[in-house]
């Protein structure tokens, strides 16, 4: 099947163009995340908790945008194109509830919430939503019984109460649990105490919760306390005294923004938290609630978080830099600018909140942001794409190589935000961000200075190491960030097993030698999961969409720029295959993208706590790099 050469050309310019007009007048991209149910619901609520008279207006628009988002079956999905789950909808029920008791006349609903006298709402006529959404719940969990909603959470999220222990405390406050006594019952206490214990004994704590997560431990652990103080005398004092201690560890952990990691739902959490036994005027609580007024969207619904700007820059710096004529794309000025401004949103500091070493970079420029592996790698490989480095650059990036071999852990990967907080699933080193990281030190490793080589090569090789140990008997590799709500388990090997390749293929020469052997189980799995239609979805058989199937191209293509080598025999022994592979999956991206007049976003990105959410410029950013990719390989395709 032959490629469109024509078409493919019209495609690129459309992309490219839409990309370029995407930019903030500052000159870097922000992007736009998806609304999402969940933060809505949490954010009302949350508003209900502190002053609901005050925030009327904002509460009303939530409630009638989550009215007018309820999926069919009656249940609400993380995001308009999601599923319904059973988190989602116990806490848009939980919401809905403080603006219309009168809808709640089933057995022990009739339980009057805490706040209720105070929230200042008026009754809504939300009875057929929510007669919809306990239909949902019943049929998915068995029971509207507080002890059988409690306990089908609980199976949801195992033994990580990062999300688990904010969900039922929601519920808990609305009364959709019941009465106080049974409420706080069914929710395992968090032991908020440690939060106060030197923040170098937290990986050896054994937390219940996941680092990201400690103003959730406070604040959720105080107002369990409030509730339902422990039987055991000792426990009991402990956690009386340290309820001063842990909230000034609270105070410390927020930043001036007032939003927790800038994210809507961990500020809301611990907003109502706080608000939930009296601590409504506390400064946290405070700035919390001016984070969340200020995070409103026109629409009435609420985001994930305020934006992932670095993330989406830095995507779209090496999708665009993907094409040999860069320079002629952005100019001089338009890389300066973008460079200055990914150096000007790096870590200079030791963060206040995980206590990482300067050097990293986050999600987003914001004051909320925490460095992270993937943002950190990202960026490094930006700066090295927008042109020669200077003396400045070449000083910020040695930090940054240093901040991601830092972090490595001892079997060798790279986790998210923690070395060695190895407990719980999303604080593991992960594939995809492991072979991420060593693309960003692959792409610095012609101009390191002498000081970094040798510990570059030994972090590249604990790493190859790693990734060889990890990578599925297919030949597949599991992600940590993102998943595919469609797929068994909801996981994503396509996403992972094509950012692993792309990663490996920023390597020297003499590195994608060693670990051409799993390269090439990579390469075999990837075309054993195209579709029919010529795309790729999340795993086998998964319908397909166009970030998977950009990513997946992207993937291929990148792999055919390193052709001559000692394997050459077996890359001539596959090459059809791979260019029929490639020239189908771009045939189903044009045609799909409407050759780059449309680009519709799908939900593959996971946040805190596996919820899910999708970026508007994913699609358009995927799509231009893995086409450009294979416009760079000319007839070999």
């Amino acid at each position: 099947m032959n490629i469109d050469r024509a078409a493919l050309d019209r495609t690129l310019a459309l992309l490219r163009n839409r990309l370029l007009q995407s930019r903030v007048p500052e000159g870097f991209w922000q992007g736009r995340l998806s609304g999402s149910a969940l933060s809505t619901a949490t954010a009302i609520f949350a508003l209900a908790m502190v002053d609901g008279a005050k925030y009327n207006s904002l509460i009303r628009k939530g409630l009638i945008w989550l009215g007018e988002n309820q999926n069919h079956d009656g249940g609400w999905g993380d995001t308009v194109r999601s599923p319904s789950n059973i988190s989602t909808t116990l806490l848009c029920l939980s919401a809905i509830r403080l603006a219309d008791l009168s809808a709640f006349t089933i057995g022990k609903d009739s339980h009057r919430p805490c706040f209720a006298r105070r929230s200042g709402l008026r009754e809504g006529g939300y009875k057929e939503t929510v007669a919809k959404a306990q239909s949902w719940l019943t049929g998915f969990a068995g029971s509207l019984e507080p002890d059988v909603l409690a306990a089908a959470v609980n199976r949801q999220y195992g033994e990580d109460r990062s999300f688990s222990a904010p969900i039922l405390t929601m519920c808990a406050l609305a009364g959709i649990l019941g009465s106080p006594e049974e409420s706080w019952r069914l929710i395992k206490p968090l032991p908020f105490e440690l939060a106060g214990c030197p923040h170098q004994l937290f990986k050896w704590l054994r937390l219940p919760v996941v680092s990201y997560a400690l103003p959730a431990l406070i604040a959720i652990g105080q107002v369990h306390y409030h509730y339902r103080k422990p039987r055991n005398p000792i426990t009991r004092l402990l956690r009386h005294l340290s309820r001063g201690k842990t909230l000034e560890v609270l105070r410390s952990l927020q930043p001036q923004t007032g939003g927790f990691l800038e994210a809507v739902p961990l500020t809301a959490f611990v907003v109502m938290s706080l608000a939930g036994y009296g601590e409504t005027n506390h400064d946290v609580t405070l700035k919390g609630a001016d984070f969340l007024v200020n995070s409103a969207r026109d629409d009435g619904s609420w985001p994930i978080d305020t934006n992932l700007a670095v993330w989406v820059t830095t995507l779209a710096v090496n999708a665009l830099a993907a094409d040999p004529d860069v320079e002629s794309i952005l100019s001089s000025e338009d890389r300066t600018n973008i460079r200055n401004w990914l150096l000007s949103s790096q870590h200079r500091q030791l963060h206040p909140y995980t206590h990482a070493i300067p050097g990293g970079w986050g999600w987003t420029n914001l004051a909320g942001a925490v460095p992270d592996a993937d943002d950190s790698a990202g960026a490094l490989i930006a700066l090295r794409n927008l042109g020669l480095p200077d003396e400045r650059i070449t000083s910020a990036a040695v930090a940054g190589l240093k901040w991601l071999m830092e972090l490595q852990n001892r079997d060798g990967g790279i986790p998210t935000f923690c070395r060695g907080w190895m407990a719980l699933p999303f604080d593991r080193s992960a594939p995809d961000l492991t072979a991420h990281a060593a693309g960003a030190i692959g792409s610095w490793f012609d101009v390191l200075p002498d000081s970094l080589q040798k510990p570059a090569e030994k972090t590249l090789k604990k790493a190859l190491a790693y990734l060889e140990r990890v990578q599925k008997k297919d030949g597949s590799w599991v992600p940590l960030w993102f998943g595919n709500q469609f797929a068994p388990n909801q996981k994503n090997p396509v996403y992972g097993t094509a950012r692993v390749l792309t990663g490996l293929c920023r390597l020297p020469q003499h590195f994608i030698s060693q670990c051409f052997p799993m390269m090439q189980k990579a390469v075999q799995w990837l075309l054993s999961v195209q579709n029919q239609d010529g795309g790729w979805g999340g795993a086998k058989a998964v319908n397909s969409t166009i970030e998977e199937t950009a990513l997946s191209v992207d993937a291929l293509a990148s792999c055919f720029e390193y052709r001559e080598s000692p394997q050459d025999a077996y890359r001539r022994s596959i090459e059809n295959r791979v260019s029929g592979a490639i020239s189908r999956g771009v045939r189903w991206l044009i045609e799909q993208t409407k050759e780059g007049t449309i680009a519709p976003p799908s939900p593959i990105g996971l946040y805190f706590a596996r919820l899910w959410y999708f970026e508007e410029l994913y699609p358009v950013i995927f799509t231009l790099s893995a086409l450009q990719k294979v416009q760079n390989l000319g007839s070999i395709v």
